[in-house]
């Protein structure tokens, strides 16, 4: 959307989003985080081991 001052400049400026806050997760959620958390860890150290194992 482009506005023009009383000058005749353009305002070209973009336009901000609303804001919101955000929530704090549910408990459903958390469990779901520290789930994948734990495959990443166990995902991770496998890799490691592996390199370590052919190395």
């Amino acid at each position: 959307m482009q506005t023009r001052s009383a000058e005749g400049l353009l305002n070209l400026y973009a336009t901000e989003p609303a804001m919101y806050y955000a929530e704090f997760p549910s408990v459903e959620q958390q469990r779901r985080y520290a789930f994948q958390g734990a495959l990443a860890v166990l995902l991770v150290v496998t890799t490691l081991l592996t390199a370590l194992a052919v190395s």
